[in-house]
């Protein structure tokens, strides 16, 4: 007798095998519903009409989210308000949101919810007190936010406020310090050769150069029988001046404090010598602060108007070598005051012999808003202007130092520059 396959039993595989793809593609199609509700927000819950619900995280994520980014949503819904957007001007509820993306979210995603917290929904105020800040997560943009209430900050939350500018100043001490450390010591003293160098001075690049013909292919390697460096510098006597003058308005809040930090980090360095002036429509020495960078940028005052014209004359009164000094001013060239009076002295600056350059900004916020026509006035002068990310500056120094071409050298690392 012949097998037979059970009356059915394809058609049942075959059911079994379709319903099984019907409940992926419903599986699927749920899983693109809940990211597409959860990356639209509250606007979105009309349109999926009910078709996807948030419950667990996803909900307190939403919610999260939703109370920084909704409220410009619940305003443009004409009246039809989908959920309360907004943390409300209370320390419990803003103290509960901190802790809330702090538990759902990754550091750096953390800092620009607070960042944009404080530009969206003012809660500038609120950082005022000392609980706030202590849950907040430290970071540049927090710091520049508290040098701008500096003045308002009560006595209770000063000490608060100095223990996260001072986690924040130690975070980039420790990101840049050596670095800048490295490459300030080996560009002060290009000018003796020596072929008995010290480790730390030895010129990796023609050292490797003058062994090519030692290279063992068996090996994949080059035998170093003559090494070639420089003599390290005499540590008595400064041999660079370096002078940094910054442009405290409340668009350079982060360079501020790079520029702050690195400068106290500089000012360690007997092989320069460092002078740090901030300025607005003033002009004020920080220099005898540089041993304490949160005592210095304390005594910041970000805000105000800005005559570059005033501040660049002082710097300028400071130049006593000029061959030996790189003069680095830090602006966006927004100028309130004689444009022309500013580029005379840039200009007599550059003729003297002083490596002059301008830096749009000193940070990590991307692109920055500048005086286009200024800046490529400034170039055209000799005073290369372009932005640097605060990793990139002990090369830019370093550059500086060698009196090497610092606007090549920006235009090879692709740094922004005028157009």
């Amino acid at each position: 007798m012949n097998e037979r396959t059970p009356a059915g039993e394809g058609s049942t595989h075959a059911g079994t095998h379709a319903g099984a793809a019907v409940a992926v593609a419903v599986a699927d199609d749920t899983e693109r519903l809940r990211r597409w509700r959860m990356v639209l927000g509250a606007p979105a819950a009309p349109v999926l009409d009910g078709r996807i619900s948030l419950s667990g995280p996803d909900g307190e994520i939403d919610a999260a989210l939703g109370a920084l980014y909704d409220a410009d949503a619940d305003a443009a819904g004409e009246g039809r308000r989908r959920r309360s957007g907004g943390l409300g001007a209370s320390v419990p509820s803003v103290a509960r949101w901190l802790g809330d993306i702090r538990t759902y979210f990754p550091t750096s995603v953390v800092r620009v919810l607070q960042r944009d917290a404080v530009a969206r929904l003012g809660l500038g105020q609120l950082l005022l007190e000392p609980e706030l800040l202590a849950a907040a997560e430290p970071d540049v943009h927090l710091v520049g936010t508290l040098l701008s209430l500096r003045s308002a900050l009560p006595e209770r939350t000063r000490e608060t406020a100095r223990a996260v500018v001072r986690r924040v100043v130690e975070d980039i001490e420790r990101r840049l310090e050596q670095s800048l450390r490295s490459a300030v010591l080996g560009a002060v003293d290009r000018t003796s050769r020596t072929r008995t160098p010290r480790l730390p001075d030895v010129d990796w690049d023609r050292t490797i150069l003058a062994n090519l013909r030692n290279y063992q292919p068996e090996q994949h390697t080059v035998i170093v029988d003559r090494l070639i460096g420089h003599t390290r510098a005499r540590r008595t006597a400064a041999l660079r001046d370096v002078i940094l003058l910054i442009d405290q308005s409340g668009s350079m809040a982060s360079s501020v404090v790079y520029a702050g930090v690195l400068g106290a980090s500089l000012a360690t360095l007997r092989a320069v010598s460092t002078r740090l002036i901030v300025f607005d429509t003033s002009v004020v020495d920080l220099t005898d602060q540089l041993d304490d960078p949160v005592d210095l940028l304390f005594g910041v005052r970000l805000g105000g108007g800005t005559d570059i014209d005033r501040a660049v004359g002082y710097g300028a009164s400071l130049v006593t070598r000029p061959t030996d000094t790189v003069f680095v001013l830090i602006s966006d060239l927004i100028e309130g005051g004689d444009q022309s009076s500013l580029v005379a002295r840039l200009r007599a600056l550059v003729e003297a012999g002083v490596c002059v350059v301008v830096l749009l900004a000193l940070s990590d916020d991307g692109t920055p808003a500048y005086d286009h026509q200024l800046a490529a006035t400034c170039a055209e002068l000799g005073a290369p202007a372009f932005a640097c990310t605060p990793d990139r500056f002990p090369e830019l120094l370093a550059t500086a130092l060698r009196r090497d071409d610092v606007g090549r050298w920006a235009s090879v690392q692709g740094l922004v520059r005028p157009a």
